[in-house]
C-alpha cells in the first residue's frame, strides 16, 4: 500500500505541475521516475511514449499507466493514472467554475500568452532529449528525415508513419544484427 501511494503522490504531483501535455510532463517524468525514485529507465519511458503515442487517449496518462504497472501491476496501474489526472480534474473544475467571469481581462490573457510559451519551451526540451535519444547513427537520422519531411509535407495519419517507422526499425535492427553475425563469421 505505501508503494501504491507513493506511486498516487508522485503522479499528482506530476500531473499538477504540469502545463502543457504529455510532452512537457517529460523533463518532470525523468527527474520523478528516472532518477529519484528508479522505476523506469530512461529507454523504458522512451518507449512508453512512443506506446502512448500509438494508443488512443491522453499520453500522460498513458505512459502514467504503463509506469504503474510496471512497478506494481494492475493495482499500481491504477494508482497511477488517478494521480495524474486527478489535479486536472480538480483545477478544470474550478476554472470552470471562474472563467467566463475573468477570460476577458487583459491580465488574464496575457498571463496566458506567457503560459504558452514556456510551454512550448518545456515541449522543445523534450524533443531534444527525445532526439538525442532516438537518432543516435545514419538510419535513424535517415528516418527521422524521411518521417519529419513526411509528415510536414503530407495528411497522412501520424499512425501510418509510427507503423513505417517501427516496421522500418525492425527492418534495419534485422540487417544490421545479419550483418554483424556474417561479420563475425568471416573473420
Amino acid at each position: 500500500m505505501p508503494k501504491l501511494l507513493d506511486l498516487f503522490l508522485t503522479f499528482a504531483r506530476i500531473g499538477g505541475l504540469t502545463f502543457g501535455g504529455g510532452y512537457a510532463m517529460l523533463p518532470m517524468l525523468q527527474k520523478e521516475v528516472i532518477e529519484t525514485k528508479k522505476w523506469a529507465t530512461e529507454e523504458e519511458v522512451m518507449n512508453y511514449y512512443a506506446v502512448g503515442q500509438c494508443t488512443p487517449g491522453i499520453i500522460a496518462v498513458n505512459t502514467a499507466t504503463f509506469i504503474g504497472y510496471k512497478t506494481c501491476g494492475i493495482p499500481g496501474g491504477i494508482f497511477a493514472t488517478l494521480g495524474v489526472v486527478f489535479p486536472s480534474l480538480v483545477i478544470i473544475s474550478i476554472i470552470a467554475a471562474f472563467i467566463t467571469n475573468f477570460a476577458e481581462l487583459a491580465v488574464v490573457k496575457n498571463a496566458f500568452a506567457g503560459i504558452r510559451v514556456c510551454v512550448c519551451v518545456l515541449i522543445l526540451n523534450a524533443v531534444v532529449k527525445l532526439f538525442k535519444k532516438s537518432v543516435i547513427d545514419i538510419p535513424t537520422a535517415v528516418l527521422f528525415i524521411v518521417i519529419f519531411i513526411g509528415s510536414i509535407l503530407t495528411d497522412i495519419s501520424p499512425i501510418i508513419f509510427v507503423i513505417a517507422a517501427g516496421a522500418a526499425g525492425i527492418i534495419i535492427q534485422t540487417l544490421t544484427q545479419k550483418g554483424k553475425s556474417e561479420g563475425g563469421k568471416q573473420a
